[in-house]
């Protein structure tokens, strides 16, 4: 979930990441409709998940008790790239110290991992080659401050449009899958 001018930061509610000051928490509610909750139930159905620490903080003590919304979250595994946490009550939490855990959960056997939120944790994936695909919500609104998704550290990357519609509330739903190397060439009138 973004905004036009890429920020991530507390879409869900006020109070869900104050930090840097960020006061424009919960700026998704004002764009549901019929449509973009069925595709994000879609998106919800149960999966393996990576998340970085802050997002995990925030999903930790709300999700455990929230599963009717968002049936198989407790059940899924949660991934959680943290070099200051180690454990947690929440079942099926496993914690990954470095981006060779990562390459190494990503090489592995495993369902498909999902990751929401967490953009440090997207911006490390994106620098180091392994996002394989990118599931953006977009919405009709700038803040102007706030996280951003893509930082300094992105790589140059190209990706193909492998899913996209617009609710009526004005959400672009766009899904990338990485299609190679960004490729230049002049444009010629």
């Amino acid at each position: 979930m973004i905004t036009l001018d890429g920020v991530m930061q507390s879409p869900g509610a006020p109070e869900e990441d104050t930090s840097g000051g960020f006061s424009h928490g919960g700026w998704v509610a004002s764009h549901a409709d019929e449509v973009s909750a069925k595709a994000i139930r879609k998106q919800m159905e149960p999966a393996e998940y990576l998340l970085g620490r802050k997002t995990f903080e925030i999903w930790e003590p709300y999700w455990p008790a929230h599963a009717d919304f968002w049936p198989g979250i407790n059940d899924g595994t949660k991934y959680i790239f943290s070099n200051t946490r180690e454990n947690s009550d929440w079942k099926n939490t496993v914690f990954l110290k470095s981006v060779a855990d990562i390459e190494a959960l990503k090489k592995s056997d495993g369902p498909d991992l999902q990751v929401w939120g967490s953009g440090r944790l997207v911006q490390l994936l994106l620098e180091n080659n392994l996002v394989d695909e990118l599931w953006l919500k977009i919405y009709p609104l700038t803040l102007g401050e706030g996280k951003k998704l893509f930082g300094n550290g992105t790589v140059p990357a190209a990706f193909a449009l492998t899913e996209g519609f617009v609710t009526p509330s004005g959400v672009i739903f766009a899904n990338y899958k990485r299609s190679g190397e960004v490729r230049t060439s002049t444009v010629e009138i």
